[in-house]
């Protein structure tokens, strides 16, 4: 009997390949980083550290060049609650954000929860790829 065994990286150089990046050894170490759980939200601060504490040297410049690459690519949201705050979320499907202000936590909120009755009519020869609702909360 054969014991079939994952490589390490497996499901992060299958993500890189379907998305059409090269899994460069920074990219495989922050996709592992980011793919390998749950789906969250963070910032490039949040992966930054997580990057270091797990022995992974990578610039704050790297990992901002790398979430904006993976976003380009279709693996990542990026989700902007302020001027100069922005999160990247591991989820990419149709859903909406509670943000929490005072603690900068984002909840997911499914997408059929949240019905628009008018959207204007976007700019001439601009087809609307997406509408994303920010909810503010306190907390």
């Amino acid at each position: 009997m054969t014991v079939m065994s994952h490589r390490p990286f497996s499901q992060a150089l299958d993500q890189l390949g379907a998305a059409g990046l090269r899994p460069t050894r920074q990219r495989l170490a922050l996709a592992k980083l980011l793919f390998d759980g749950c789906n969250r939200h963070l910032s490039a601060e949040q992966l930054h550290g997580e990057a270091l504490a797990s022995n992974i040297r990578v610039s704050l410049a790297t990992v901002y060049n790398t979430l904006h690459q993976f976003t380009a690519a279709g693996m990542l949201r990026e989700i902007i609650v302020d001027a100069g705050r922005s999160y990247f979320d591991t989820n990419t499907s149709d859903h909406h954000h509670f943000y929490y202000g005072k603690s900068g936590r984002l909840e997911d909120i499914p997408g059929h929860l949240v019905a628009l009755s008018k959207v204007p009519q976007a700019p001439a020869g601009m087809p609307i790829r997406r509408v994303d609702v920010i909810v503010r909360v306190d907390g």
